[in-house]
């Protein structure tokens, strides 16, 4: 039996970011060819004391492809105003 590679994220932290802004930017990442299977987008919205975070997972062979939805995420996120406070990238 053969199991399916165990995932990677991309973690955005996302300090200062309300809800209304952070429905708009999901909004636009579900209508972005960039984020498109096999990519996934996770989304923990903002709580009271928490950062709202977007997390791109993806499996080692769609890594080319995960970093360039980076890149797109983070145009996404400066069109909306939003400062990234911290990425974290696995095997970086």
């Amino acid at each position: 039996m053969t199991f399916p590679p165990d995932p990677l994220g991309i973690a955005f932290t996302l300090d200062g970011v309300d809800e209304l802004t952070f429905t708009r930017i999901l909004r636009d990442l579900m209508h972005d060819p960039a984020f498109t299977r096999p990519l996934q987008v996770q989304a923990q919205e903002p709580r009271a004391g928490q950062p709202a975070r977007l997390t791109l997972v993806f499996t080692a062979p769609e890594r080319e492809r995960a970093l360039g939805a980076m890149q797109r995420l983070k145009t996404l996120l400066l069109r909306h105003g939003v400062q990234v406070d911290s990425i974290h990238v696995p095997g970086a």
